[in-house]
């Protein structure tokens, strides 16, 4: 593949390196760089010390990357320094933006009168605390802050670009700062590439690594693929970056991918499952009843706007009882199968169904852990029920591997795909 214009990540935080909060910053901004045909070349990670932070700098220009981005230490208190140690690393003085300190003091002004717990008379004294916030590297190019923050891009070998700790601010500043000039300038040797995403559900790992090295030796040209696999909520993601004459390669792997998976390969555009279930719930009204994932399945069908269209309402039935007096299910059921069992999640997605006078439900009951499982069902067994209005209920038993949150977040996964299974051969 040919050399691509590289970047480098410094995040900055001693929350972030000691593990307290965890970095969301550097890999959604290396996949930015990704999707522009940037190289990273490293993230590093350090505490809120300006010889840390100009150490990583250093590095980094040490090993040519044409693009620093800095996330963190931009605020007002004395552990955010990252602009003086970017002043201090091209040599640069600090200088006061006298707009930029204007703009800061009316975010402050409007957050302020909407809060009454602050005091507006005092107003003079808290724009002086924050002035440091204007404080910029002579020549900085100004990336109009979110928050409070700016954000900043400096031009130099190479260019480093400026951007605050929480990620609501940083993303949408992203593009404005990418956009600039300099930053442009610095990626202007990145390599055109297109990138694709397929997404499987059902197919081990190894299964998908078997059928990589078969491709590899039967398709020509294979090498000019750059393809990364990962497991994400018990499905496999794998994106492959090509540049545009290696399009007919990829096109075979793909055909070789049906040819194997067919029916595990449930998306190859990049749509995520809950995509695709929200648009084949178009037109009907769904209800969940959840045992051991007390109302993630519910959650997950909610998280997109407009789910108002379709989901009608879901029940939390976490005892036996709450099942019987919520969802209706005869206690004899409990009694002869257990609760976790897929006559009870039968009888559970059929309550769901009347309570909420709705035409699509999902069930599930399981055994999250770490206890309560026993020798026929251990810990990891769940059951789960989809039931479209007139049809007969569609069920399955599964034992999932991992920790209680790793067994209640796969079952919503495995919800989802039943789901969209049973509304994709459901007649329209």
């Amino acid at each position: 593949m040919s050399v691509s214009a590289r970047a480098g990540i410094v995040v900055t935080g001693t929350e972030v390196l000691t593990g307290r909060i965890q970095d969301r910053n550097g890999p959604w901004i290396a996949d930015r760089l990704l999707e522009l045909g940037v190289d990273l070349a490293h993230i590093t990670i350090c505490r809120d010390r300006p010889a840390d932070i100009e150490a990583q700098l250093r590095f980094l220009a040490d090993q040519r990357v044409d693009l620093i981005v800095t996330t963190g230490g931009l605020g007002p208190t004395a552990d955010d320094m990252t602009v003086e140690v970017v002043a201090r690393f091209f040599g640069r003085e600090l200088i006061l933006d006298v707009e930029l300190e204007d703009r800061i003091a009316a975010i402050l002004k409007s957050l302020m009168r909407r809060n009454p717990v602050f005091d507006l008379g005092n107003f003079d004294s808290i724009r002086a605390a924050n002035r440091k916030q204007a404080m910029i590297p002579a020549g900085s190019q100004v990336i109009d802050p979110v928050g409070t923050a700016p954000g900043l891009v400096v031009a130099g070998t190479p260019v480093v670009m400026v951007l605050p700790g929480p990620p609501r601010e940083l993303q949408p500043m992203w593009h404005k700062a990418i956009q600039t000039s300099a930053a442009q300038e610095a990626i202007a040797g990145r390599t055109t590439y297109r990138q694709e995403t397929i997404r499987m559900f059902g197919l081990p790992e190894s299964g998908l690594a078997e059928t990589l090295r078969a491709a590899e030796q039967a398709i020509p040209g294979f090498d000019a693929l750059e393809i990364t696999t990962c497991l994400r909520r018990g499905e496999i993601e794998m994106v492959t970056r090509y540049e545009p004459d290696a399009a007919e390669v990829y096109t075979q792997l793909t055909r070789q991918l049906r040819d194997r998976h067919g029916r595990q390969v449930f998306s190859e555009d990049g749509s995520r499952v809950d995509d695709l279930v929200a648009q084949l719930l178009g037109g009907r009204r769904i209800a969940t009843a959840e045992s051991c994932t007390a109302g993630m399945l519910a959650a997950r069908l909610t998280d997109r706007p407009g789910s108002s269209d379709y989901m009608a309402g879901g029940v939390v039935a976490y005892s036996n009882e709450a099942k019987a007096h919520l969802l209706g299910v005869d206690e004899a059921l409990i009694e002869t199968h257990g609760a976790v069992s897929e006559p009870v999640a039968d009888a559970m997605a059929a309550g769901a169904l009347r309570r909420f006078d709705a035409d699509t439900a999902v069930a599930i009951t399981g055994i999250a852990g770490p206890g309560g499982g026993t020798a026929d069902k251990p810990v990891g067994t769940v059951c789960f029920t989809v039931l479209l209005s007139g049809n007969a209920p569609a069920s399955q038993s599964l034992r999932l591997p991992g920790n209680r949150s790793d067994i209640r977040e796969r079952s919503t996964t495995v919800a989802m795909h039943l789901l969209r299974r049973a509304l994709s051969d459901s007649p329209a």
